[in-house]
């Protein structure tokens, strides 16, 4: 934190003495022409150097009147306390800048006058003409911090409102990926309670170790919400490899990667719930088995994911039927991820199978 606040005090420092300047020298430039203009033409060097220097106590003091305002703002707004305080740097301000213009004006009488100019009716007369000029400064001064306070305040929030929103969807990803895990868990489970009431005992062994293998890969992984296609290709083979326990010969599946996209960026456990609901309404309502078909593709920034099953057609209103909990889940993770930047689509496709497409934005590991 310190180093932070090393680092800004210089820069502000900077701007301070850039905007003073700035004013100065226009200030200085407009009363020599003004001096010109009026038929003057002495020396203007010194008339120039002096109006410029002018304005060096206000300068000075600027971050003094900012850091004065600003331990206000944060208080309960306006109270007797703050308006003395600001009266009283006000005047003294003032009467500082006052006596230092004084002083130069006799030092080096800019203005050329045939009597050279006494101090105090100096101080007098310029302080009579200038204390309206000081109180705009004055009230620009604690304009402008205001503003810049006001706006690193809504960056502050902004950035932490950012970071509330990134935390809480993590956090709904996280919930949505432990309610995932169960539920995968408890279908495995299923599948081996039938290989055991069919004294299939070696493929029941073969798939415990199987899904043990696979949840401490999930585990591993468990604080990332997004993985490399290859990485989410490996996660589905996996669970292929469980599942051909049970079907065997019955199931075939094959993935069609292109070499270009195994770095997409993708939702882990993206397509191990489709080929699951593929398999499960598909594949295993067909005595001969079938097939499941992975494939993906790349039409500009947008990545399409295709899960094919030759299984039975959905029925006509399968859209208003319930979802899956796999489906609704990812339906549901692709929002949080992408938003409406993502889709995910049922359909038939060719004579009597089912296609399930995923679109989400092409993003690299």
């Amino acid at each position: 934190m310190k180093e932070t606040a090393d680092s800004i005090h210089p820069t502000r420092w900077r701007w301070i003495a850039a905007i003073w300047l700035a004013g100065g020298l226009f200030d200085a430039s407009q009363n020599v022409m003004i001096m010109h203009r009026e038929g003057k033409h002495h020396w203007w060097v010194p008339l120039f150097l002096t109006e410029l220097a002018l304005w060096l106590p206000w300068a000075l003091a600027t971050p003094f009147i900012s850091r004065l305002a600003r331990r206000h703002m944060t208080g309960r707004g306006v109270t007797p306390r703050a308006i003395a305080e600001h009266l009283a740097t006000f005047c003294t301000v003032t009467v500082v800048a006052e006596a230092w213009s004084a002083l130069l004006q006799v030092l080096f009488n800019p203005w050329a006058n045939r009597r050279p100019p006494e101090f105090l009716g100096t101080f007098g007369t310029s302080l009579l003409y200038q204390v309206l000029t000081f109180v705009i400064v004055y009230a620009l001064i604690l304009t402008v911090t205001f503003l810049l306070d006001s706006r690193d305040r809504m960056s502050r929030q902004f950035a932490e409102a950012a970071r509330l929103n990134a935390e809480l969807s993590k956090a709904q990803l996280a919930a949505l990926r432990r309610q995932m895990e169960p539920h995968f868990m408890f279908n495995t489970l299923n599948a081996i309670a039938a290989l055991v009431r069919d004294r299939r005992n070696e493929a029941a062994v073969s798939t415990i170790v199987g899904l043990s293998e696979f949840l401490r890969r999930v585990a591993a992984d468990s604080d990332r919400t997004q993985v490399a296609l290859a990485e989410e290709v490996e996660y589905l083979q996996r669970y292929v490899d469980l599942q051909k326990v049970r079907f065997g010969e019955r199931l075939q599946v094959s993935v069609n990667i292109p070499t270009d996209l195994q770095r997409a960026l993708v939702p882990m456990l993206l397509l191990q719930p489709l080929v699951e609901n593929a398999i499960k309404h598909g594949i295993s309502k067909r005595a001969v088995g079938g097939a499941v078909r992975v494939a993906a593709s790349r039409q500009g920034n947008v990545l399409c994911l295709t899960v094919y099953n030759d299984g039975p057609p959905p029925s006509p209103d399968w859209q208003a039927s319930p979802q899956g909990v796999g489906i609704a889940n990812l339906r549901t993770r692709l929002q949080i991820l992408h938003g409406n930047q993502s889709d995910l689509q049922m359909r038939s496709a060719q004579a009597d199978g089912v296609e399930v497409a995923v679109t989400l934005p092409f993003r690299q590991s």
